[in-house]
């Protein structure tokens, strides 16, 4: 009988394990991953960005997490020898629509605390002699690590004060009474008397499990990178972002300065037919049908449809995707675009067909569950961690 299990070996789960043993050091706590390591799915496949918070709804847990989130990161990587990089981000604006939204991106990053620059044309082309635009924001908290190494880190100190990872433990099951939840993946049973899951892609299913309905669906979006040649590593000297269409849920495809010294470009966001879609050919007939035939996720892309055509298609054509990026940075041609491994985020619908904006939990009387993690997660993922800690102090006290 453990105290506590944690179901999901990404950065959430990891962060939560690691402070959950740092608050409880004398209780048995273990972790759960179905796959044979750490940070197999979202957390391994992102653009690695620290997120500064610039986007985020004032007040929102994102808001207040990812500020809190930035800091915190940088500091246990400093304490624990990741490397990462403080690069800054610049905002770019290459019309006048783009500087009205600007605008109300300047006003919000003040509400929301942060410290940050207007740029001219003229002061964007001296920061990047590449970049073409009419203005810009720049933002200088923003940067770059390598967060399954982050992830990696927070399982050794969790293992280190006493937590067990288990591995290749893929979970089939949950049974929760007064007293205990007992867990049953392919190859065992255990038993703990609180369950924290942060299963990502899997969250909504891993909440039925516990006979309870979610509220939500998970719909999987996959966002597509592309490399740019070695010749180009120093074709921009910060993370360069387009200025967001507030009618689109994604932010759109940007140029990353990543940590090894290459350069991404990307992600698009198409509809994934798979929870786990890596790849265009990756099709589940379940999970298919399952999306198809849930009428939050049918509302949402009738809604959604005429942008979801332009990502399918940026996603099939190159030279549709290479238009994206041309609009702020011209010198690329289709030749740059070599192929990256992608991402799959996982996104919560509502039954109503709206996207869950802000991070959500479903809680049971025995139970902690990270339902809705979207980016900037990843950067949140100590204070999100807390939070969890807090939940669950909160409960067993109650």
């Amino acid at each position: 009988m453990y105290d506590f299990i944690i179901i999901g070996g990404g950065i959430i789960g990891m962060s939560t394990a690691m402070q959950l043993i740092q608050t409880y050091p004398d209780r048995k706590i273990a972790l759960l991953e179905k796959e044979s390591g750490p940070a197999q799915h979202q957390t391994g496949h992102n653009s690695g960005v620290i997120h500064a918070g610039v986007y985020y709804t004032p007040g929102s847990l994102k808001a207040k997490f990812c500020l809190e989130g930035n800091r915190a990161m940088r500091e246990f990587c400093d304490e624990h020898q990741v490397k990462y990089d403080i690069c800054g981000k610049l905002l770019v604006a290459t019309n006048e629509l783009e500087m009205q939204r600007m605008q109300a991106l300047w006003e919000r990053t003040e509400t929301n605390g942060l410290e940050r620059e207007w740029l001219s044309g003229e002061a964007l082309k001296d920061r990047e002699p590449h970049i073409t635009g009419i203005g810009g924001i720049f933002v200088p908290s923003s940067g770059i690590v390598n967060y399954a190494q982050v992830a990696q880190a927070m399982g050794r100190v969790f293992e280190s004060l006493g937590g067990t990872i288990h591995y290749n433990q893929e979970v089939t099951a949950l049974s929760e009474t007064d007293s205990e939840i007992r867990i049953t993946t392919r190859n065992e049973i255990f038993s703990s008397r609180f369950l924290i899951s942060c299963s990502g892609l899997m969250a909504d299913r891993v909440v039925r499990m516990l006979g309870i309905d979610p509220g939500f669906t998970i719909c999987p979006f996959r966002g597509e990178y592309y490399l740019l040649p070695a010749q180009h590593n120093r074709i921009v000297n910060h993370l360069i972002y387009p200025i967001p269409d507030p009618s689109m849920p994604f932010l759109g495809v940007h140029l990353t300065r990543m940590i090894d010294g290459t350069v991404t470009v990307g992600p698009n966001a198409v509809l994934a037919l798979k929870r786990e879609g890596y790849r265009k050919r990756d099709i589940s007939p379940k999970d298919l049908l399952q999306m198809l035939s849930n009428p939050g996720i049918l509302k949402m892309l009738a809604r959604n449809l005429r942008p979801g055509l332009v990502e399918m298609k940026n996603s099939l054509l190159k030279g549709a995707y290479l238009e994206e990026v041309r609009k702020y940075c011209p010198s690329i041609t289709k030749a740059d675009l070599t192929p990256y491994p992608a991402g799959v985020r996982a996104q919560a619908i509502t039954p109503d067909g709206k996207l869950v904006d802000d991070f959500l939990f479903v809680n049971t009387r025995r139970s902690v569950n990270v339902c809705n993690a979207p980016s900037p997660a990843a950067t949140s993922s100590i204070p999100i961690g807390r939070y969890i800690v807090d939940k669950v102090k909160a409960q067993l006290d109650a």
